[in-house]
């Protein structure tokens, strides 16, 4: 039959009161750390700021502002709208197209790039006319206005005579705008005249 030897003297691995203790006194220190390091409930169901692209500076309001249109007393009143970023410099811009709300006929249309200050406060929210794409006076009406790729686009509703009725527009141009040299550029096509 083997022989098996005793196994020796393990003291050192018996438990006594004193590592219960020193066990308690451990557990103890880690639940009260954790106690104190739980985050605030009123912080913690309040919505956080938001960090990164979302958090993106708002359009100007295109109804906050008066435009310089003259209307003759008639209130002014935004046809269309569109924003987005066209000078790079990543607060984005509004691009409104205005006209006198007469009661009857089709009134020109104006074409205004908005934008607001940088910083914060009253003062840099406030938004202002930064420039005029088209004037009232050249007598067309605006479609499809919009901003893509830095650059606004529309459709030019015109008149090829005085004898054209104003409701039935005989013109039509593909206008775009762009921000180069610290202004901004034009670019039209022409259609041939004919009934829109």
């Amino acid at each position: 039959m083997p022989h098996t030897p005793a196994a020796p003297d393990q003291a050192h691995t018996r438990t006594r009161p004193v590592h219960w203790t020193a066990t308690a006194v451990a557990l103890g220190a880690v639940v009260a750390a954790a106690a104190f390091l739980q985050p605030d409930p009123a912080a913690a169901s309040a919505p956080r700021a938001v960090a990164g692209p979302e958090a993106r500076p708002a359009a100007p309001d295109p109804a906050a502002v008066t435009y310089p249109l003259d209307c003759h007393g008639v209130p002014q009143r935004v046809i269309a709208s569109a924003q987005g970023d066209l000078d790079g410099d990543g607060r984005p811009e509004t691009v409104a197209a205005v006209r006198c709300d007469a009661g009857s006929g089709t009134p020109p249309h104006a074409v205004y790039v908005l934008t607001t200050g940088p910083g914060a406060g009253a003062a840099a929210a406030t938004p202002r006319v930064v420039a005029t794409l088209l004037e009232a006076g050249a007598r067309k009406t605006v479609t499809d206005l919009a901003v893509r790729d830095h650059m606004v686009t529309a459709t030019l509703l015109g008149y090829s005579s005085p004898e054209i009725p104003r409701y039935a527009p005989d013109l039509k141009q593909q206008a775009k705008w762009r921000w180069t040299g610290g202004k901004f550029s034009q670019e039209l096509t022409d259609s041939a005249a004919k009934r829109v």
